[in-house]
């Protein structure tokens, strides 16, 4: 009797042994591979199609499984809860304002379910590609928002990476790792969220146009503006006289105001009006613009850099990681916008002669002349022809001409009118945009401050200047004012280069941690927007 339970126990071990090895067979047959490599053959340039959908890292699909001869990696023995773990993180992709629609999800869950390998496998490896190298860099291209962009983008060995990921069954935690680690991204990640909820409760009810409401107006529009203040935290639930706009709404409407960047005087204009009605649903697009302009920096801005958010008007000097300065700036008139680019400042002008360029010259300069002739001397203006000889400007007639008929060129010599101030911090690029100080300091005490031809005027740009210079030996701040003292114009040329990011922004983290979104003054979330909501191709800018 024991002799048959033992051989009874012997037979049933085979058993499992050759089911095992069946299973081995079935999971990773050459038949699988042959069918990965078919599905993925084809001539060169050629769109490949799964399940209805394009691959887009074709390229890096098709190099990811020639490098494993085509062997399975999502459906292979061993490779247990691996799909599971890459369905899991697309389906977070909404948590960082991407669309889970657009990385095979509906696909890829068919395909588990129906059971079909070879679906699978290359939907998988598509949307981790596709995935991680969205998280890292941007799903856009920035070039195409931006076209003055000139950041270097976050780029990899897809494959490589997806590669160490399996091999380590880190399929979740490895992309985890890609998005930006900045506080500012992972704010705008919770602002996300917060709105999105706000959203499915229904948003809040809009106010109806009308006239300003002010201190002491009256009326149904104030009881629904107190609510509305309520939902930004920024008024509390106390007073009785709930239809008087008294002095508590005032401060919360010009807190709100200062919040988004208008003028925060307290009065709910038609400016004002539209940013309390934009509906949660349009946050949450802004912050989605903004979490993507976000992923498109690389994660090293430089050790000692300066970065001008245009939208904020706001300067920051950063050192360490840290923002050690902030100043105030002017940037360009909607119809003449400063450009979205990156450079390095490499010398500063003290005293500065500003070289009027021809279009301000023309445009700017020769209404002003024709009504007023003394402007030119008054405002230390030299003029000259083509050729760079000086004229008298007493002998001109600036009435005989005009803005397409203008041979001259004008130079303004340092001086308390000098259009460039004290300093200009140059860096080259094709805008001849730079930073500079400004005659003109008053405009700094308005909320929406596009008044420059493009440049970016900074307030206490001298103080700017101090920080730039303090790694450059000789150039103490005494020494600074002491050629400023001369009145000539002085070159200062820097020991170490300090790079300068001219953003844009509209999303705002404040010291406090203080989410802001901003009033887009040149009105470019929209493209990006909608470029977000597309549907992705096949011409993936990664790829």
């Amino acid at each position: 009797m024991c002799r048959e339970k033992e051989l009874a126990d012997h037979l049933l071990g085979f058993l499992v042994l050759l089911t095992l090895v069946f299973d081995l067979g079935a999971a990773e047959s050459p038949s699988l591979a042959q069918d990965i490599q078919a599905r993925l053959s084809g001539r060169a340039g050629e769109p490949v199609y799964v399940a209805g959908e394009p691959i887009r890292a074709l390229r890096e699909v098709r190099a990811f499984y020639t490098e494993r001869g085509h062997r399975p990696a999502w459906t292979a023995v061993g490779a247990d809860g691996r799909l599971a773990e890459l369905i899991s993180a697309i389906e977070g992709l909404d948590g960082h304002g991407l669309q889970p629609d657009h990385y095979h999800l509906d696909a890829l869950r068919r395909a588990e379910v129906l059971g079909d390998q070879t679906d699978v496998e290359l939907l998988a490896t598509d949307a981790y590609l596709t995935m991680a190298a969205h998280l890292a860099g941007g799903r856009l291209d920035p070039v195409s928002i931006d076209p003055d962009w000139t950041m270097k983008r976050r780029l990899l060995d897809w494959g490589g990476y997806l590669r160490n990921a399996l091999s380590d069954d880190r399929i979740g935690e490895s992309l985890d790792a890609l998005p930006p680690a900045s506080p500012e991204y992972q704010a705008l990640r919770q602002a996300l969220a917060t709105y999105r909820h706000a959203v499915s409760d229904g948003g809040w009810q809009p106010i109806p146009e009308g006239g300003l409401l002010k201190h002491g107006a009256r009326g149904p529009r104030v009881p629904m503006l107190r609510e509305r203040l309520r939902s930004t935290r920024l008024l509390g639930s106390g007073g009785t006289e709930t239809e008087i706009f008294d002095a508590a709404v005032e401060e919360a409407v010009a807190a709100f105001q200062r919040r988004i960047g208008l003028e925060a005087d307290g009065i709910v204009g038609p400016d004002t009006l539209r940013e309390l009605n934009r509906p949660p649903s349009e946050r949450v697009a802004q912050i989605r613009a903004n979490l993507e302009r976000w992923r498109w920096l690389p994660d090293d801005l430089g050790r000692r850099h300066v970065r001008v958010n245009i939208a904020d008007f706001e300067l920051e000097a950063v050192e360490d990681g840290v923002v050690v300065r902030r100043h105030e700036v002017i940037v360009g008139q909607p119809y003449r916008m400063t450009p979205v680019f990156s450079s390095e400042i490499g010398y500063i002008v003290l005293n500065p002669w500003w070289e009027t360029p021809h279009n301000l010259a023309r445009l700017d300069k020769l209404p002003l002349f024709r009504r007023d002739p003394d402007a030119v001397r008054r405002l230390g203006f030299e003029v000259q022809d083509r050729d760079g000889r000086p004229l008298d400007p007493e002998t001109i007639d600036w009435s005989d001409y005009s803005a397409s008929r203008f041979p001259f060129r004008l130079r303004q010599r340092p001086g308390p009118h000098n259009a460039l101030g004290q300093v200009k911090l140059m860096f080259p690029n094709k805008h001849a945009v730079y930073l500079h100080d400004t005659p003109t300091r008053d405009l700094f005490d308005r909320a929406q401050r596009t008044f420059s031809s493009g440049c970016v005027r900074v307030r206490d740009a001298l103080d700017l200047t101090e920080w730039v210079l303090a790694e450059t030996p000789g150039w103490a701040r005494a020494d600074i004012d002491a050629a400023l003292a001369t009145g000539e114009e002085t070159r200062i040329d820097l020991a170490e280069r300090v790079p300068v990011h001219i953003l844009y922004f509209t999303a705002v983290v404040d010291p406090d941690g203080t989410l802001r979104l901003i009033n887009d003054v040149y009105d470019r979330d929209r493209r990006l927007i909608a470029a977000l909501a597309a549907s992705p191709t096949t011409n993936d800018p990664q790829w």
